[in-house]
């Protein structure tokens, strides 16, 4: 019997590559941190590399599959690690480029508002959820990926989806309203403008810090304008240091990247709906900082 060929030494690295921001977004959503996802990635290529390339009719749909079941793991891990952290917990921001923004539904999907959403999803779920409808996988590929009949992956899709519309956020607006909100928003919180606070933020606005108990922050939610607005012109989360804050995209979004002594010291994500702020994430645990790094590559 005759030898298959010998693939290209490189056509495996290739294929990862090629679809690496995809899986790194597939698996993000499905967990809520960069640090995860790019571990589920980690995990995801040592599993590749064992496969023989020739035998995959779709290499797309082999990687998310393995992407999916990896992640599907680790989420299990994450829910039960949540349930002991200290105050809110908000999902690791990442500085994403310009034109994610310009992808109304990529833009959605990766918000802060939509993972906190999906965080009230059972593991299962979210990763059908966003399996079906972030990815647009077929039940026959969901179903192998989280070990589950194609019929009950239709059951538990319609769950999630029921799940999450009774939850989602309201529609935002445009790009440029964004940045005029964002912009309008900094400057109240640079000079501690009350007045200029309760104009931008939306009455029933609401507020969520996020330290790990490493950072001061907030252990509630603040929510109203009134209530958040003097909690942000007061100064709450600041100290006697030197300070800079920058206007950046946010998981697709506007925020604010904050700066103290030159060193990052959180991140602030605002949602926007008919030019006002109707939630602002504060993430200042360091451990969920390095995503703001630099820019990261999200795509469908």
């Amino acid at each position: 019997m005759s030898e298959l060929p010998e693939q290209p030494a490189d056509s495996a690295t290739d294929a990862f590559v090629a679809h690496r921001n995809l899986l790194f977004t597939v698996a993000y959503e499905m967990l809520g941190s960069a640090t995860d996802a790019e571990d589920v990635l980690q995990e995801t290529w040592l599993r590749w590399v064992g496969v023989d390339i020739g035998a995959v009719l779709d290499p797309r749909a082999f990687l998310v599959r393995i992407t999916s079941r990896q992640a599907l793991k680790r989420l299990r891990t994450l829910s039960r690690r949540k349930e002991s952290y200290v105050g809110p917990w908000l999902p690791e921001p990442l500085l994403t480029a310009p034109d994610v923004a310009e992808d109304v539904e990529l833009a959605d999907s990766v918000s802060m508002a939509m993972l906190l959403v999906l965080e009230t999803l059972a593991p299962t779920e979210r990763a059908v959820f966003v399996l079906r409808e972030v990815f647009a996988l077929d039940y026959d590929e969901i179903a192998h990926a989280v070990d589950k009949t194609p019929a009950a992956v239709r059951q538990i899709a319609h769950r999630a989806r029921t799940h999450v519309a009774e939850r989602r956020p309201r529609g935002g607006g445009s790009p440029a309203e964004h940045r005029a909100a964002l912009q309008a928003f900094q400057s109240a919180v640079e000079t501690g403008d009350l007045q200029g606070l309760l104009d931008i933020l939306a009455p029933d606005v609401v507020a969520l810090t996020d330290g790990g108990g490493v950072k001061h922050a907030l252990l509630r939610p603040a929510v109203g304008a009134d209530r958040v607005a003097r909690l942000l012109a007061a100064g709450w989360w600041k100290r006697d240091a030197e300070r800079t804050v920058e206007p950046v995209q946010v998981n697709g979004g506007p925020g604010l990247l904050i700066r103290v002594d030159g060193k990052i010291d959180g991140v602030l994500a605002v949602r926007v709906e008919n030019g006002h702020v109707t939630g602002a994430y504060h993430v200042r645990n360091p451990e969920k900082l390095t995503g703001v790094e630099r820019e990261i590559a999200v795509s469908r």
